[in-house]
């Protein structure tokens, strides 16, 4: 017979397995983005981030769109995500913003990268994290943050390339390790869904920049 504090474990853990489900539809984001322009992604995820955040906000404002947004939703949403106080966003309305501004910010072959990053790594490091990260590291567990940075390199061996050989792998590597260093302190701090995928880019972009200036960061035979 199992332990109610047992029992609550599990119960959590299969919740976390929703939302991780559910978080990696995600993955539409950039498979979507690849074939079409940045001006038009930049349109579509304005007006579903505008939705998005209207919903969040408003759900604070009006118990009517409460108790509706929490009926649909409620399984899904954790403890922080709850607070009347604090009135946070979403990970979902997070998600959009994180979309849209790495889309304007980035060049489209890093947003191809980093965004799956923060989607399948994300997803690995929590769920593998909860259930197997029994030596702490840092802020969270060695097990959450070595699945997050492994699973990062199967994703890169997956994205777009620019066809500048083995240095480009390294980069892509090199910026996958500072963001499962980011994913495991920014807890508390920073929404994961926006450090992540600006971690990925940012450092992308330094080390092209600093290691391979002549590269143009630009898919050939790709919408731009």
């Amino acid at each position: 017979m199992t332990s109610p504090k047992t029992e609550i474990l599990e119960i959590n853990y299969r919740d976390e397995l929703i939302r991780k489900g559910i978080h990696l539809c995600s993955l539409s984001i950039p498979v979507i983005y690849y074939f079409i322009t940045r001006e038009t992604a930049v349109y579509i995820l304005a007006a579903v981030t505008a939705v998005a955040l209207i919903l969040d906000l408003t759900r604070y404002l009006s118990p009517g769109i409460k108790s509706l947004f929490l009926t649909i939703f409620g399984f899904m949403l954790r403890k922080h995500e709850l607070d009347e106080r604090k009135k946070n966003l979403n990970g979902a309305t997070y998600v959009f913003i994180s979309a849209l501004l790495c889309v304007i910010i980035f060049p489209k072959v890093l947003f191809l990268t980093a965004f799956p990053i923060l989607i399948i790594s994300d997803s690995a490091a929590a769920l593998i994290g909860r259930k197997y990260g029994i030596r702490p590291f840092l802020k969270k567990s060695l097990g959450g943050t070595t699945a997050f940075f492994i699973s990062a390199l199967i994703v890169i061996l997956f994205t777009p390339k620019l066809g500048a050989g083995v240095g480009e792998y390294l980069i892509a590597a090199a910026a996958a390790a500072a963001a499962a260093i980011i994913e495991n302190i920014s807890h508390g701090w920073a929404d994961d869904n926006l450090s992540i995928p600006m971690t990925v880019g940012f450092v992308m972009w330094g080390l092209f920049l600093l290691f391979m200036p002549e590269i143009q960061l630009i898919l050939p035979n790709v919408p731009r």
